[in-house]
Parts: C-alpha cells; sequence; structure tokens
C-alpha cells in the first residue's frame, strides 16, 4: 500500500503512465458491464451475456500480464482493474436477483461489504494510507463469482442438464461469496491495526506519510 498520494505504488525504477495497452484493455472492459446488463435484462441473451462476462475475465488476467511483460504500469490500472471487478459483480447480482435467481439479501450483503471498505479506505486515506493491496486471495473471491454467475444464468431453465448446471453453479456461488466476504473481514483486521497504529509526525519524510500499510 502506497504512502504517496493515498495511490498504489509503482514497481521501482517505473514511470507513471495514463495512455497503456492494460489501460485500454480495462477501459474495454468496464464498457462491456452496462453491454451485460442489457443482454441479461432485455433479450435475456443469456449465452450472449456469459460470452461478454467471459471476455471481461480473460481481459482481466491479459491486462496484468501485458503490464509485466511491456513494462506499462500505472497507479490508474491499479485502481481501474479492481473497480471494473466490482462492476461486474454488481451489474451480476442485480441481474440475476431481479431475474429471481439469486435472493436479494446476498445482493445486500456482497454490497454492503464493499461499501464498509470503501468507508475505511477514507478513513485509512485521511491517515496516509493509499486504498487495500488487491492479493491473490481477493483476486480469487472475484474470480470464483466470475465463474457462478454464468453458470447461474446457463442453469436458469427447465432441463435435466440445466437442473445439474444449477447444482454446480450454487456450489460455485456459495464457496465465491463465503470467500468474498471472508477477505472483506480480513480487510477490517488491517484496518482495525491500521487505526492502532501512531499518526505520521508533522514535517516527517514524504510530508509525514508512511511507508507501510494495511493488506489483506
Amino acid at each position: 500500500m502506497s504512502r504517496v498520494a493515498g495511490l498504489p505504488e509503482l514497481p521501482p525504477g517505473q514511470r507513471d503512465r495514463v495512455l497503456t495497452v492494460p489501460n485500454a484493455l480495462s477501459v474495454l472492459r468496464l464498457a462491456g458491464v452496462p453491454l451485460f446488463l442489457w443482454l441479461m435484462l432485455g433479450p435475456e441473451a443469456d449465452a450472449w451475456a456469459v460470452v461478454v462476462l467471459a471476455v471481461g475475465g480473460a481481459t482481466d488476467w491479459l491486462d496484468g500480464k501485458l503490464a509485466r511483460v511491456l513494462g506499462q504500469y500505472s497507479r490508474l490500472g491499479a485502481l481501474l482493474d479492481p473497480a471494473v471487478d466490482r462492476l461486474y459483480i454488481l451489474a451480476a447480482l442485480v441481474g440475476l436477483a431481479l431475474r429471481d435467481i439469486v435472493p436479494w439479501w446476498l445482493v445486500l450483503a456482497l454490497v454492503a461489504r464493499d461499501l464498509i471498505l470503501a468507508g475505511c479506505v477514507l478513513v485509512l486515506r485521511s491517515r496516509g494510507y493509499g486504498p487495500f493491496v488487491v492479493t491473490y486471495l481477493g483476486k480469487a473471491a472475484t474470480f470464483v463469482l466470475l465463474y457462478a454467475f454464468p453458470l447461474l444464468l446457463l442453469g436458469d431453465g427447465p432441463s435435466q442438464a440445466e437442473f445439474v448446471v444449477r447444482v454446480i453453479a450454487y456450489g460455485f456461488a456459495g464457496w465465491g461469496v463465503a470467500l468474498y466476504l471472508w477477505t472483506g473481514l480480513l480487510y477490517l483486521a488491517q484496518f482495525v491495526l491500521a487505526l492502532r497504529a501512531p499518526l505520521p509526525r508533522p514535517g516527517g519524510p514524504a510530508g509525514g506519510t508512511r511507508t507501510g500499510g494495511p493488506r489483506e
């Protein structure tokens, strides 16, 4: 977690860039969110909705890979990538709830998790911390949920095959929700630890900002 202007740190020797191939892919993923939701709720073209979600998931992996291979790192990308992930999760949850595939309490629980953590980030920034660092466990939670959502869509039907898909989908969804909420608790634990740390003294290095921060 960065202590410089509340933004994620860049790898040593890398300069901050905005116009990059990974950022272009993140913007493409962002444009797919309203398209995905419209396909779910408008024509209910579930197969095409799953394709959009799959492309979003693939480019999520690809933009990080390209950033490392091409050396095109940016703080914007570090913030945009997890934000788009959460927008896909929110769009899928709302669409599934409106179609009575998942209960609304599940939507509220996952949205509440993100809102609480967003409030924590605001408090941490007031103490000089940047946003929470996205780690493999957090990525795994998002990955499992994004696997469960297309299966829930494909299992929404009366046939025996759709029933089998639906059972598998609910298994993925249950595991993904548990992992997503668990990572939220880990973030909260790190938030509490950060609050217990002493505030930086005025006139300290980098305007009083610290070099460490809470991690997942």
